[in-house]
């Protein structure tokens, strides 16, 4: 891989730490959390949010394994074209299509909330017409309605000018996100240490008011009692919900073909960047639960208000400018590492390569599929709406984590010689409860996810079977290989 299809590599392990937490704390922790105590857990979203790191952690211990014996860009669909085949590989890869791209679409949305919710302190509003997009979905009937509005005008623009930041290089990137995610840290540990302060214990009774259960199959609650229309609720059901906070870990792997010493470095941002945020997730929940009761937290922008709510409006004024600075870094990285999957798709014939695979001559970057991620990621968070979005971002990652699992048990296996820079402990236990603990947040999802899930990989299906499969790298290699043998 010489030449113009190459990476250059000047990402370290601080580096690979920084792109770590800025995939991950951002939308869910600014954003979510409110939603996830108000309908799922209360109080005990904390422990929602332990459950959901506790799974990540298994994944992140497999992920490590295989980033240091394939150190190349492509992720989990890289290690299960090593592990599992093509056809397995091309499935993870179109998967993976969909955790980016729909996920850079999601935190789009929730940066235009947050950028709105900040110039209202001001008294500034965007046009009706530009402040939404123009369909909502509604939960209760399962119906997409007319909002009345045209697109959402900064979910577009905040998208467009992210692309225009990642086409100039992997270094300007990297330093960006390194500034913002060191303001958004600071302002998560001033939340911390100021919402402590204004603590109510009482705030916390009832700890549980959902229960300790949740557990659900294909949206129909097994264990515990479900909520309003049936939906499962507790700490697992939490859990589930939460998941969305961690999305993005994975970037890190993403980038293997881009860091010095990826042996070292990779195993050292992945688990280092999820550790950091799954005990700054809990601290923020404990915090925000303690300082207004968890009916009273506000859905769309919880943290901010949160203070406003305690009589501490300067804070407020603080925290919107935190939380829109920690959600551009996550919609960076997210962004970042959507083309270096097409480009890893690319390389083995599954996508042209002429447009996934090339790679800019100055900037050394994939430009073209970064400009494509960029139109894609403004179109949907323009013009849907984020309850559509969001319900499909975790069961595809879920199931990438269940496979890049899997694959360690199968490369155990079939190669248990094979050089492992870092190897995952206590194997098989670890990677067979990340399988369990995935599944498990898999089928607590609303049923519909399986749905779309379903559709998306038909259309995926389509594409390598008419594409894919005839122009494939390996497929060649086979045919050749025949025909020598032949001779």
């Amino acid at each position: 891989m010489k030449g113009e299809h190459r990476l250059e590599r000047v990402l370290g392990p601080i580096a690979l730490t920084s792109l770590g937490v800025g995939a991950i704390i951002g939308t869910g922790i600014f954003v979510l959390i409110g939603v996830a105590a108000h309908d799922k857990a209360g109080p005990a979203v904390s422990l929602s949010f332990a459950l959901a790191g506790f799974a990540c952690i298994f994944a992140a211990l497999c992920y490590a394994e295989f980033a240091s014996m394939a150190p190349v860009a492509g992720s989990a669909y890289t290690y299960a074209y090593a592990t599992l085949g093509e056809l397995f590989a091309w499935i993870i890869g179109w998967d993976l299509i969909l955790e980016y791209g729909v996920a850079s679409a999601t935190v789009a949305h929730g940066w235009s909330h947050y950028f709105q919710d900040f110039i209202s302190i001001f008294g500034l509003y965007l046009p009706p017409l530009l402040a939404r997009p123009p369909f909502d979905f509604d939960p209760g009937t399962g119906l997409i309605t007319s909002t009345g509005a045209l697109f959402d005008l900064p979910a577009v623009l905040i998208a467009l000018g992210v692309t225009l930041i990642l086409v100039k290089g992997i270094k300007q990137s990297a330093g960006a996100n390194a500034a913002m995610v060191i303001v958004k840290v600071a302002i998560v540990l001033f939340v911390i240490v100021l919402g402590a302060t204004h603590i109510n214990p009482e705030n916390w009774q009832p700890f549980a008011p959902f229960g300790f259960s949740g557990l659900s199959m294909f949206g129909h609650t097994i264990f515990g009692e479900p909520g309003l229309g049936g939906a499962p609720v507790g700490v697992l059901a939490g859990a589930a919900m939460v998941f969305f906070a961690y999305i993005g870990f994975d970037a890190v792997s993403i980038h293997a073909e881009e860091a010095i010493n990826p042996q070292r470095d990779i195993p050292i941002g992945l688990i280092t960047s999820l550790i950091i945020c799954t005990v700054l997730y809990i601290a923020v929940a404990t915090v925000l639960t303690g300082m207004v009761p968890y009916d009273q937290l506000n859905i769309d922008a919880p943290v901010s208000n949160a203070f406003k709510q305690v009589g501490l409006g300067w804070a407020q004024l603080i925290v919107s400018l935190g939380a829109i600075t920690g959600i551009t870094s996550v919609l960076l990285v997210m962004m970042l590492s959507q083309p270096r999957i097409f480009l890893a798709m690319a390389r083995d014939g599954l996508l042209p390569k002429k447009f996934f695979g090339s790679i800019h001559t100055k900037y050394r970057t994939p430009w073209k599929s970064t400009i494509l991620t960029g139109v894609v990621v403004a179109l949907l968070g323009g013009l849907l709406p984020l309850r559509l979005l969001a319900e499909l971002v975790n069961i595809g990652t879920l199931f990438a984590f269940v496979v890049v699992c899997s694959a360690v048990l199968i490369m155990r296996r079939k190669e248990p010689d094979a050089e492992r820079p870092f190897r995952a402990p206590f194997v098989p236990f670890v990677p067979i409860a990340g399988i369990l603990t995935c599944l498990v947040l898999m089928f607590s999802l609303p049923a519909e996810n399986w749905v779309r899930l379903l559709v998306w990989l038909v259309i995926g299906f389509m594409i390598y079977f008419f594409y894919g499969r005839r122009h494939s790298v390996l497929r060649k290699m086979h045919a050749a290989g025949e025909n020598t043998d032949g001779k």
